[in-house]
């Protein structure tokens, strides 16, 4: 029998969100409830909100999540109820192409649970991701739970579902940092803090952060970075040059996602080195480079999708760092807040006066 929960929802493009009463299905097969404890705001949760995702309304938002299994469905081994989960929008098929040829992180057919959540009404909601974690409980697909070491609180624990594995992953899976390593990262929000975080935890010598905020700039020293620049007051490329002995970095990882930040890691990298994009553009952006430029630069340029992570990997050996004290997942929230509080939460996710600010439930 479905149950009624609280759960904020975006009706259309550009409205401000509400607390609705939606409807949760038992899990089918293959399906797991799961209780939700905490989940944080992020800006994808934005983007849905004002249709830069799809049109697909009205969005059950949420998705970067931790919380408690209630019920698994039919044919589920893997999970059972309490077990402490972090909630992921990649499940992998098994099956696939990239997940056949080793390369589960590359996966293009995840999972997601079958049956819709609704409104009161009955009108099917879309979940953000998948997921729909802005919300008391949830239905997902039981690959979409990870189990990870529950003395981890939740409202850190949920970080890794999104932004910050988006970052750390950009910085160890995609940009593969590692000791003596020169790194910049262009964009101080959650993302690239957590890009900075996981250059240190790789043993970067030089983290270079790069911002157009002071403020933005002393967060990013808490995580790590060795440098700043601030980017109305100096050029971006030279800065750069002149912090690696005049050569540019060995990484340099893009998390704004815009084609003239991602013009400045191109030619702010070193010879032969790599540049990341992680922030995620819109889709009319594009991208113009003299061709001669890439073919006598060497290196590479790479795409950062969800940190190229593989959950089942990644998140527990992430909270295992956490609770060792090697990764410092508290320092990225803000503050905590209620349903009722994810408007507010836009607007200063938007305006740059948060880090994190993360539902508790």
């Amino acid at each position: 029998m479905a149950q009624a929960v609280n759960g904020v929802v975006a009706a259309g493009r550009g409205a401000k969100v509400t607390v609705e009463t939606i409807l949760v299905p038992d899990p089918g097969p293959g399906e797991a409830l799961v209780k939700v404890q905490a989940c944080g705001v992020c800006h994808t949760d934005l983007h849905y909100r004002e249709g830069g995702i799809n049109d697909e309304f009205p969005f059950l938002l949420g998705h970067e999540a931790a919380g408690v299994v209630e019920a698994v469905g039919d044919g589920v081994t893997d999970l059972e109820p309490g077990d402490f989960v972090i909630l992921n929008w990649r499940a992998v098929c098994g099956s696939c192409r990239s997940c056949l040829r080793g390369r589960p992180q590359y996966c293009f057919n995840t999972h997601n649970a079958a049956q819709p959540m609704t409104l009161q009404d009955g009108t099917p909601l879309s979940p953000a991701l998948g997921i729909g974690a802005f919300a008391e409980k949830t239905l997902v697909h039981s690959g979409q739970c990870t189990k990870v070491n529950p003395k981890a609180p939740a409202e850190v624990a949920g970080l890794l579902g999104c932004g910050v594995m988006a970052g750390i992953g950009a910085a160890i899976n995609t940009g593969g940092v590692t000791r003596g390593d020169s790194v910049a990262v262009l964009g101080c929000g959650g993302v690239g803090d957590a890009a900075i975080a996981g250059a240190r935890l790789a043993g970067a010598r030089t983290i270079i952060a790069v911002d157009l905020e002071d403020t933005k700039l002393r967060w990013a020293e808490r995580f790590g970075a060795t440098h700043t620049i601030n980017a109305r007051e100096q050029d971006v490329v030279e800065a750069i040059r002149a912090l690696t002995e005049g050569n540019g970095a060995d990484v340099v990882i893009d998390a704004v996602g815009r084609p003239e930040t991602f013009r400045q890691a191109f030619y702010a990298r070193d010879h032969a080195g790599l540049a990341v994009l992680v922030g995620v553009p819109t889709p009319d952006m594009e991208l113009e480079l003299p061709l001669i430029d890439v073919f006598s630069r060497g290196g590479a340029v790479k795409s950062s999708w969800y940190g190229d992570c593989l959950p089942s990997r990644d998140f527990p050996m992430l909270i295992d760092l956490y609770l060792q004290g090697r990764l410092d997942l508290g320092a990225f929230v803000s503050e905590t807040i209620g349903l009722g509080d994810v408007e507010k939460a836009f607007e200063d996710m938007h305006h740059g006066r948060v880090l994190r600010s993360v539902v508790v439930l």
